[in-house]
């Protein structure tokens, strides 16, 4: 093993080829349906896997899932192979960002944003895993570590079918606080303000004083429906108040922010540093929350991270897993990773990940079963 990572970190040293653009389309079938305002989610989902092999042996993973849009991963898939293959191709992977730049020349005629980007995205991520495999560190650590842990919140608390009760969603909640978290996330918007003001109610009851709350419209309201509701949320003492509109309503969420004490958070649906500038310099924002397929890879991520703190701003991420782990834990002003299900959790934290890379790996098992053709 000693060997092997002197092999690797001699080819860094020198130079490294990627020889080898190789992706998977994978479907998922249908499980148990479940709801935020608008979305609908449980009816089927893809995902796409990405390697970037080199001629040092070393292979680099990515892989981008699609929640609600099962036919998205055969596009993202068709860009990563007919686009991005020739452009990375012979490129050395320890230069990330002039590959992020090429890549964004040869690739803006087809846009800057929406599905291309999320090619762009999974290329940079792959890339650092090579980066830090070839070194034989997490990639926490090449960025720059802040942290050996990272709070993490449970996002649990959904719209459920023939939930009138609200036993199931009560139950959620509930397992959540078992398993550890000392946050968690709700939805709401879907119906009433006196429906939200029921499930925020049943959360708080069940955090008791110690446990956090925060809720989360998913782009439900206009600006007069989003400042109505975010006062109750406020009055009520939830921890933060949730991409309450649509993305491009950065006018809206500047006015919001400088009517509300709550913590406004979003910027899952924005695309790239140039969106979440523009929200910070309108102050819409007290909270940002990249999305790693949207936001465009480490790179991106890491120079919004940094905007952000430049503004006396908190970040979180929209979604788990260990690439988000990585960025987070490198971030000075990270304060939540979104999560959800059993983890090892320690004081409601997750401690930084050992294996060298990013920890993107996806099993051969997992991708023999779920792949298409």
């Amino acid at each position: 093993m000693a060997m092997m990572a002197e092999r690797a970190s001699a080819a860094v040293a020198k130079q490294m080829k990627i020889t080898g653009v190789e992706t998977d389309r994978l479907r998922f079938p249908p499980g148990r349906r479940y709801y935020d305002a608008i979305h609908e989610f449980g009816a089927g989902s893809g995902a796409v896997v990405l390697r970037l092999h080199t001629d040092a042996g070393i292979t680099g993973w990515a892989s981008s899932s699609f929640g609600t849009a099962e036919g998205g991963a055969g596009a993202l898939q068709a860009i990563l192979e007919e686009e991005v293959k020739p452009v990375v191709r012979d490129q050395d992977p320890a230069f990330p960002r002039r590959i992020r730049a090429e890549l964004w020349r040869a690739l803006e005629y087809h846009g800057v944003t929406g599905i291309v980007q999320f090619a762009m995205a999974a290329v940079d991520i792959a890339l650092w895993d090579i980066l830090g495999r070839a070194l034989g560190v997490p990639v926490y650590r090449l960025l720059g570590a802040c942290r050996d842990r990272m709070p993490v919140y449970s996002m649990c608390g959904w719209y459920y079918p023939d939930d009138n009760d609200l036993s199931q969603y009560r139950r959620s909640v509930e397992e959540a606080f078992e398993q550890g978290y000392r946050a968690v996330k709700i939805k709401v918007g879907r119906g009433s303000m006196e429906d939200d003001e029921r499930r925020i109610r049943l959360a708080l009851d069940l955090a008791g004083r110690e446990r956090r709350v925060m809720v989360d419209a998913n782009q439900a309201f206009n600006r007069n429906e989003a400042l109505r509701r975010g006062r109750l949320y406020q009055q009520m003492g939830c921890f933060w108040y949730e991409e309450p509109m649509p993305p491009h309503e950065m006018e809206g969420y500047a006015e919001l922010a400088a009517a509300l004490d709550i913590r406004i958070a979003t910027g899952e649906n924005l695309y790239t540093k140039y969106q979440f500038a523009d929200l910070i310099a309108r102050r819409g924002a007290d909270v940002v929350q990249p999305d790693n397929r949207r936001a465009g890879g480490v790179c991106e991520w890491m120079e919004i991270a940094a905007v952000a703190d430049a503004f006396g701003l908190e970040v979180a991420s929209h979604g788990g897993g260990a690439a988000n782990l990585n960025m987070l834990l490198a971030m000075p002003n990270a304060i939540y990773m979104e999560t959800s299900g059993p983890q090892k959790l320690v004081n409601g934290e997750i401690l930084a990940p050992e294996a060298p890379g990013m920890g993107t790996e996806v099993s051969a098992e997992r991708i023999r079963k779920y792949k298409v053709g």
